[in-house]
C-alpha cells in the first residue's frame, strides 16, 4: 500500500469516517436478523440457523476488519476459534452450533454491531459530520437561509437564528460564516486521530482475546508442525532414492570391477589395466554425486559463509543474470538459514523454468526483527500461489518459522516475490583463513 502524506490523510479521514458509519447499515440488519435466529434457540430451528447467522455476521465483521486496516492502519486479526471439521447427520451440526455459541468472538461481533453506530458517529464520522455542516453554513450564507425565510420557514445554525435570510443583519451572515469555516477546519485537522480512535476500539472488540490468539497459535504450530514433518520424511525419501541410484550402485559396480580385476591381474594384466580406469572414473562420478547430495542437504558455503555468500554461489552457476544485493550486518539462525536459502533456490529455479525472464535481482535485508527476501525478475509474469506447487510449497515451509510470502506478479511482469522470516542476527562469522 502507497504510504499517503499528512495532507492527504487530513483531506480523506472525513469521508472515510463517513464509509464507516454507512457500513452500520447492513451491519444493523445482520444484527437483526442475528439476535432473531438467538430468540428461537429453544427449538431445533434456531439450533440449525444459528451457524449460518454467525457466519453472516463474522462476513460482516470481516469487512470492518479490512475498512479499518485500509483506512486507519490498524490491522485485526481474526479471532474465531477453530471450527470442528464437518461430520454428517445431527451430531455434527450440533457441534458446529456448540462450537460457535461458545466461541467469545461471537458475541464480541453482535457487541460490535449494537454499539459501533453510537461510537463511529463520536470517533470516525465526527469530522466527517462537522465538515458537512460547515458545508450546510455556506449553503445557508449563499442562498438556502433566504429561500427557508422566503418561504416562512426558521431554521438554527449554531446560535445563529436564520428566519428570514441574511438581507437585514450582516452580523448574522458573518456569523454562519465563522461557525461554518471552524467546523469545516476542525474537521480536517481532527480526521486522522478520530480515525485513529475508531483504529483502536475496532482492535479492541473485534481483535482476538487471549483464548482465541492462543488457541490459533496452537493450530498454526500444529499445522507447521505437521508441514516441517512432511518436508522432513519428503527430504530424507529423495536423499535415499539418489543415494541408492547414484553413488551406492556406482559404488556396487565398482566392488564388483574390482572382483574381476582381480582374477584378471594374472590372466589378462591389460584387460585388468582398463578395468582398473574404469573404476577410476567410476570413483570420480560417485564422488561428485556424493558432494551434489551433501550440497542440496546444506551447502559447505552456507554453513560457513553464511546466505548472502550462499545466494550469491546460488547466482554464479544460474542460467539467468541474477544480480545479489545483500544488506546483513550479522547471520540469522541456521534453520532461518537455510529455510531462506532454498526457498530462493527454489524461486531462482521456477523463474528458469516458468517466467521467461532474462534477468533477475535478489535483495537480502534486516529490518524490523525480519529476515526479508525480495526476487524480482522482468518476466512475463502472471504467476499465482495456485498455478503450482513450488510457490506454495514455499510459503508452507517459511511458515514453519512464522515467515510469511507475498507475490506480486501482474501480466507482463515484473514477478516480485517477498519473504519474510522472523530471526534475530548473530555477529558476522568469518571462516578460517
Amino acid at each position: 500500500m502507497v504510504k499517503e502524506t499528512r495532507r492527504e490523510q487530513h483531506l480523506k479521514a472525513p469521508w472515510r469516517g463517513l464509509g464507516l458509519m454507512l457500513l452500520g447499515i447492513p451491519a444493523t440488519f445482520v444484527g437483526i436478523w442475528f439476535i432473531s435466529v438467538v430468540s428461537m434457540i429453544t427449538g431445533a430451528l434456531g439450533v440449525l440457523l444459528f451457524p449460518s447467522a454467525a457466519r453472516l455476521m463474522r462476513g460482516q465483521a470481516d469487512v470492518y476488519r479490512k475498512a479499518i486496516a485500509a483506512w486507519t492502519g490498524v490491522r485485526i486479526e481474526r479471532p474465531y476459534l477453530p471450527e470442528p471439521d464437518p461430520e454428517p447427520g445431527i451430531a455434527g451440526r450440533l457441534k458446529r452450533f456448540i462450537a460457535m455459541i461458545s466461541d467469545p468472538a461471537t458475541w464480541r461481533d453482535y457487541l460490535w454491531i449494537v454499539a459501533d453506530p453510537i461510537v463511529v458517529v463520536f470517533t470516525a464520522a465526527l469530522p466527517g459530520l462537522l465538515v458537512l455542516y460547515g458545508l450546510w453554513g455556506y449553503f445557508l450564507a449563499a442562498f438556502a437561509g433566504g429561500m427557508i425565510g422566503h418561504y416562512g420557514g426558521s431554521e438554527w445554525y449554531a446560535w445563529v437564528e436564520v428566519d428570514g435570510g441574511y438581507d437585514r443583519d450582516a452580523g448574522r451572515l458573518v456569523s454562519t460564516v465563522v461557525v461554518a469555516t471552524v467546523c469545516v477546519a476542525v474537521g480536517f485537522l481532527i480526521g486522522p486521530k478520530m480515525m485513529a480512535v475508531y483504529g483502536r476500539w475496532g482492535r479492541a472488540v473485534l481483535g482476538p482475546t487471549e483464548k482465541s490468539r492462543l488457541a490459533l497459535r496452537v493450530r498454526h504450530l500444529s499445522e507447521s508442525r505437521s508441514v516441517a514433518v512432511d518436508a522432513s520424511a519428503a527430504e530424507l525419501r529423495r536423499i535415499e532414492r539418489d543415494l541408492h541410484d547414484g553413488a551406492q550402485a556406482r559404488l556396487v559396480a565398482m566392488g564388483m570391477s574390482l572382483g574381476a580385476i582381480e582374477h584378471l591381474l594374472d590372466k589378462d594384466p591389460e584387460k585388468a589395466r582398463t578395468l582398473l580406469a574404469e573404476t577410476r572414473a567410476s570413483s570420480a562420478k560417485a564422488l561428485h554425486e556424493l558432494r551434489d547430495l551433501v550440497r542440496g542437504i546444506h551447502p559447505p558455503v552456507l554453513a560457513d559463509r553464511g546466505v548472502g555468500d550462499a545466494v550469491k554461489a546460488l547466482a554464479l552457476d544460474h542460467p539467468l543474470d541474477v544480480e545479489v544485493t545483500v544488506d546483513l550486518p550479522g547471520r540469522p539462525e541456521a534453520p532461518v538459514e537455510s529455510a531462506a536459502y532454498f526457498a530462493v533456490s527454489e524461486i531462482l529455479t521456477n523463474a528458469a523454468k516458468h517466467s521467461g525472464a532474462g534477468r533477475v535481482w535478489i535483495d537480502l535485508r534486516h529490518e524490523r526483527g525480519m529476515l526479508r527476501v525480495t526476487v524480482t525478475d522482468d518476466g512475463r509474469g502472471g504467476a499465482t500461489l495456485d498455478g503450482g506447487t513450488g510457490l506454495r510449497g514455499i510459503e508452507r515451509r517459511i511458515g514453519t518459522f512464522d515467515g510469511v510470502l507475498a507475490l506480486n506478479s501482474p501480466v507482463g511482469g515484473p514477478t516480485i516475490v517477498t519473504l519474510e522470516l522472523p530471526c534475530a542476527l548473530s555477529s558476522p562469522k568469518t571462516s578460517p583463513s
